[in-house]
């Protein structure tokens, strides 16, 4: 199956509208969320996964909107797909990730 994505002038127009079923999740890791990032994206790292995998179903409803930030979009691209098969049904990539979201958006958030 494949991943949905969207371009980082999409979640801005998605940000601000202000969705409150628009599920938001970082898998940066804390000290690349530290240096940037953007506001009401649930924190879950990659390097943690051990840790909040097997609530990932009672945090998040499979249904809803997810938007999947990282770095450049790779490690998104592996949440998607790990989301995917845990019964998500409406999970989208963020296409250049936080970087792009710097450079084309929000230059206020620096770059790393």
């Amino acid at each position: 199956m494949s991943i949905t994505e969207i371009s980082v002038h999409e979640l801005a127009l998605r940000l601000a509208d202000h969705d409150p079923n628009l599920q938001l999740i970082d898998v940066r890791e804390p000290e690349e969320v530290a240096m940037a990032s953007v506001a009401n994206f649930t924190i879950l790292p990659l390097s943690q996964y051990q840790e909040w995998s097997p609530t990932i179903a009672t945090q998040f409803n499979p249904q809803a909107e997810t938007l999947v930030i990282c770095h450049h979009g790779m490690r998104s691209l592996q949440m998607c797909q790990w989301l995917q098969s845990q019964g998500f049904t409406n999970v989208k990539n963020i296409n250049g990730g936080i970087d792009a979201y710097s450079l084309l958006v929000d230059p206020n958030i620096p770059r790393y």
